[in-house]
């Protein structure tokens, strides 16, 4: 049976509408859509998937359907142009994708791309899709991940300004990353005795204290903290080194400081080896993944821009929501 998905269409003037439309289309009966948005986002491609439009809260047929989440003006559907309303509508789609979730009525959340800054206009502190999930979900601590065929990436900080992340840096929150990774991966991706690798702070991971003391004061304490609970990685390893080694077997995922450190060399391999990455949100009582692009306002309404994360993000929705299924 197709795993049923709660979709957020993300922002209306975005590209999440079209790529959401054209990966259900590839998919057929690989999944079971649940989109959550705005029914004037129906000629974006959506119309054509002849689902059913239903209102909030009510009972979701079979086959799947179309939520109307809001009733927004064609002046703020327009694709490539932002409108102040669309920072809400982008926050009541998240929200109500979330919820069916929540409820038991879809198995699995994916998420087309948000603007922050415009969800920020109407949530002030929206940082991002991982963030706002920690703080719903109630639980411990979250991690985003962005996972490819070749190369899986984990971020210990993720959307903060780099001028703050080594302050926010702490031995119990990188191992707290690694404990979280490598349990997400026995448990939802089938990893049995994952092979996590640390990447290190300073050029050449300090070279030995001559570029700086993180790797000593950070890194490995963190490895031996994340040692002491069962969940062992190695290193800290240079990064400009421990990125390719993963990509070429060596380790299942690598564990990285912060954003741009971890999601360079993964969106490098999508761009230059057709590599298309998930960001999955590991750690979560609930399961979450979201293409690895953004709204790119410059290729919506084109038919430029490509669905292939999002096929891979279903995809990998549908698959770890099976295997919780099979753990229950």
């Amino acid at each position: 049976m197709a795993a049923r998905i709660a979709i957020s269409l993300g922002d209306p003037s975005g590209i999440g509408p079209e790529v959401t439309a054209a990966a259900l289309r590839a998919l057929g009966r690989e999944v079971e859509p649940v989109l959550c948005g705005d029914p004037g986002l129906l000629d974006r491609g959506l119309g054509r998937l002849g689902l059913p439009l239903v209102d909030p809260g009510a009972r979701i047929p079979r086959g799947g359907a179309f939520v109307a989440v809001t009733r927004l003006p064609p002046s703020a559907l327009r694709p490539g142009r932002p409108a102040p309303l669309g920072g809400a509508a982008q926050l009541a789609f998240l929200t109500a994708a979330y919820d069916l979730v929540q409820n038991g009525a879809a198995a699995a959340l994916c998420t087309a791309p948000v603007s922050k800054a415009q969800v920020a206009r109407a949530l002030p502190g929206f940082v991002g899709h991982t963030e706002w999930l920690e703080a719903r979900g109630g639980g411990g601590r979250s991690v985003m991940m962005l996972a490819g065929a070749r190369l899986r990436v984990a971020l210990v900080t993720n959307h903060l300004p780099l001028s703050r992340v080594r302050a926010a840096l702490t031995p119990a929150l990188i191992a707290g990353t690694i404990s979280v990774t490598y349990r997400a991966l026995q448990q939802d991706l089938g990893v049995a005795a994952p092979r996590l690798a640390l990447a290190a702070w300073n050029p050449h991971a300090g070279e030995s204290g001559t570029m700086g003391d993180e790797e000593a004061r950070l890194c490995l304490p963190a490895l031996r903290l994340a040692r002491r609970t069962g969940t062992p990685a190695a290193g800290p390893f240079p990064a400009d080194s421990v990125f390719f080694r993963a990509a070429l077997g060596e380790f299942d995922a690598v564990v990285a400081l912060y954003h741009d450190q971890g999601l360079i060399p993964v969106k490098l391999m999508d761009s230059v080896m057709g590599d298309p990455a998930v960001n999955v949100t590991l750690g979560l009582p609930i399961v979450r993944t979201s293409p690895d692009h953004g709204v790119a306002y410059a290729l919506a309404g084109t038919g430029k821009a490509s669905p292939a994360s999002m096929i891979a993000a279903l995809r990998l929705a549908a698959r770890i929501a099976r295997v919780r299924a099979r753990r229950t």
